[in-house]
């Protein structure tokens, strides 16, 4: 049987895989693309790596093979063995690509934190059972929030009794990352619910460009440069707009989820944050403050019309289509946020 894969990898060139599938083994392979490779025959080598391995062969075990077969002095441009690898598991059906799946977006609803975060989990766990289709929800919300990684100490990342002061209510995220300050109208947040097949072989550090690839275009379409910087951090020249996470449950789902801020009142900011303080300590507060430009002040779309913008990026990307929340679910949401989400033993879980 013949297979054919692609993978361009961000930022760099497109590797394709042509190859047959006998008898449970790779035959006839074929790597090609617009990459740069020297010498011209090392890509002898390439091809000549995949011959004979397993159809089931891991992600590891066929990147390991084509380094391992690459002779000596050989220089790859624009591409590596582990965007062979993912070529290779894409032309098998192991690994996936976006136009892959069936998309939907379920656009902003106004909904209280906490059962924000429930519907992440909630969510995630529908794609794990094959329950949902591939999905993107963007959020709204009509309060004022910190949102914790799910490893973070409470005492160590929050003041507190400022959050108390501003009335900002603290709630705990089931995946890693850091703190969000997060007020109503003033941040664009949007989560992610997939297949993990969709990442299939990649590293947390490669994902992340990976998987916000489309945002970056369309920030670019109203004229915001914006780029990642590692591991999670999402920055402009002019500085830091956001920050990304991830969960992936072992039964085979990926949350990824991004924090933008639109406008943001940074002075408020660093008075409830502990770690705000800390990470500039050297440098005051008024460097804290300048570490944070939000969006409002590179664009002349407002919050609304850049979420849209965006959707329609992601519709365009992936053929994604709008669909609603169901009640089932947002029940689902809302008993998980009673009974998990909301409750001071989940928030405080990590003192």
């Amino acid at each position: 049987m013949k297979h054919h894969g692609e993978y361009k990898v961000v930022g760099g060139k497109l590797v394709v895989v042509d190859l047959e599938s006998v008898n449970g083994v790779i035959a006839n392979a074929s790597v090609n693309g617009d990459f740069f490779l020297e010498p011209d025959e090392a890509l002898e080598d390439l091809n000549a790596a995949l011959e004979g391995l397993p159809t089931e062969a891991s992600h590891g075990t066929i990147r390991d093979a084509v380094n391992a077969n690459l002779r000596e002095g050989a220089v790859m441009f624009g591409f590596d063995a582990d965007a062979v690898a993912r070529a290779v598991r894409r032309s098998l059906g192991h690994a996936t690509k976006w136009e892959d799946h069936q998309w939907e977006i379920l656009g902003p609803q106004i909904i209280p934190v906490a059962e924000q975060v429930a519907l992440d989990e909630v969510l995630t766990r529908q794609i794990a059972k094959g329950e949902r289709k591939p999905t993107i929800r963007f959020w709204d919300w009509d309060e004022s929030a910190v949102v914790i990684g799910s490893f973070q100490s409470l005492r160590n990342e929050v003041d507190m009794e400022q959050a108390k002061h501003h009335g900002i209510k603290v709630v705990r995220r089931i995946s890693g990352g850091g703190a969000m300050f997060m007020e109503a109208g003033n941040c664009i947040t949007y989560s992610l619910y997939a297949p993990d097949s969709l990442v299939d072989g990649m590293s947390f550090a490669d994902s992340y460009p990976f998987l916000d690839d489309w945002v970056m275009q369309a920030l670019e379409s109203v004229g915001i440069k914006a780029h990642y910087k590692p591991l999670n951090d999402i920055a402009t020249p002019s500085g830091k707009i956001g920050g990304a996470a991830q969960k992936r449950l072992a039964n085979g789902a990926l949350l990824h989820h991004v924090t933008m801020s639109y406008d943001i009142d940074a002075q408020k900011m660093v008075q409830v944050l502990r770690i705000g303080r800390e990470k500039i300590s050297d440098k005051g507060i008024t460097s804290a403050v300048k570490r944070v430009d939000p969006l409002k002040s590179q664009t002349s779309q407002n919050r609304s019309q850049l979420i849209s913008t965006m959707m329609d990026t992601f519709a365009k990307r992936t053929g994604a289509t709008r669909a609603q929340l169901d009640e089932q679910t947002r029940k689902a949401a809302q008993d998980l946020a009673e009974s998990k989400f909301d409750t001071e033993g989940w928030t405080a879980r990590v003192p």
